[in-house]
């Protein structure tokens, strides 16, 4: 018993660095406490203190204003090497997370979206949305629709840090959201790279299991240079990121009014639907449920990524109100 309410814990500790970490700015108790609902965790505000007495002890973390703390390096260290058990699954955990955050009605054009937050250096921002216009333009994405901020501003729970300037983007998890809000379950299996002809998808030619990950796959498909985002809208032959769903057979039909009702507002990101229980780019789809392809949010600032304008990104990281958002094309 003892052991599980230390390991319990631990648990609660390492979530206190996640917010700390995400946050870039020094938070207090409240807003702790606050923030870790998000993760299902109810921990009132005299708990908080308690813990992060003990973190301050232990070098995790430290005290900069009355009650502001921030994360160490030692912190930062601490949570990179978490537990296994802590990372695995971190990927669905956190589809699963914004899906029910999302709040967004196609009705009344309202609520909050998921996003990807991407931070690019502020001396090479113009550039990089130049090298992102073919994306947008080609419709390599889920919406053409951003918001950015300066630093010291926020972009939903992330704030912009110094000398950079944050773009969000709209995330593919706002189909998840919306279904869900519709009464559909999805199943969210992997994030992948999807191989274009003649700007028509083939296959998966890469893949990462959001079960088996602690990471975004796209965030490590960028990294690792492997996508050819620019070469499909110049061309429509390529490798772009993707991400693989199932729902079952029997909601198709309500599945098809909940993403035209999505279409109609500048949100999407279907790239292929197929049929039951057949392939989509040969990947095998479970008994009575159909596969569906979705666009990767991230395809523009990969674009920007080939062309060698390095970001920051954090895939799958937070929400925002629609109202928020603004056409790409404003931006130019």
């Amino acid at each position: 018993m003892v052991g599980f309410e230390a390991q319990t814990g631990e648990r609660k500790e390492l979530l206190i660095l996640k917010v700390l970490e995400d946050a870039r700015e020094p938070l207090g108790a409240r807003v702790i406490s606050r923030k870790l609902l998000d993760y299902g965790i109810s921990l009132g505000e005299r708990a908080v203190r308690y813990h992060l007495k003990f973190m301050d002890e232990r070098g995790l973390t430290r005290l900069v204003s009355r009650d502001g703390r921030v994360i160490t390096e030692m912190g930062r260290e601490e949570l990179s090497t978490a537990l296994v058990r802590d990372k695995v699954g971190f990927a669905i955990t956190k589809i699963e997370l914004l899906a029910f955050r999302t709040t967004f009605d196609p009705d009344s054009r309202s609520g909050a979206v998921p996003v990807n937050v991407s931070f690019f250096s502020k001396s090479k921002f113009e550039r990089a949305l130049q090298a992102m216009k073919p994306a947008f333009a080609a419709g390599l994405c889920v919406s053409d629709r951003v918001a950015i901020a300066r630093e010291g501003e926020r972009l939903g729970g992330l704030v912009v840090p110094p000398g950079k300037v944050g773009l969000a983007t709209v995330c593919s998890i706002v189909i998840n959201g919306t279904l869900l809000k519709a009464g559909v379950p999805m199943d969210s299996r992997f994030g992948g790279i999807v191989e274009m002809r003649n700007n028509s998808p083939v296959r998966f030619v890469e893949l990462i299991h959001y079960a088996g990950s602690s990471m975004d796959p796209s965030e490590v498909f960028i990294r690792a240079k492997m996508t050819s985002v620019r070469n499909v809208a110049r061309t429509g032959n390529g490798k772009i990121l993707a991400n693989f769903r199932e729902v079952p057979a029997v909601c198709r039909s309500l599945v098809e009014q909940v993403i035209a009702k999505l279409k109609t507002v500048g949100l999407g990101g279907l790239l292929v639907v197929g049929k039951v229980t057949e392939p989509v780019c040969e990947i095998p789809v479970e008994v009575n449920k159909i596969g569906m392809v979705l666009l990767g949010g991230l395809n523009p600032v990969a674009a920007a990524e080939e062309a060698g304008l390095e970001a920051e990104n954090h895939a799958m990281s937070t929400v925002i109100e629609y109202g928020q958002l603004v056409s790409f094309w404003d931006l130019l």
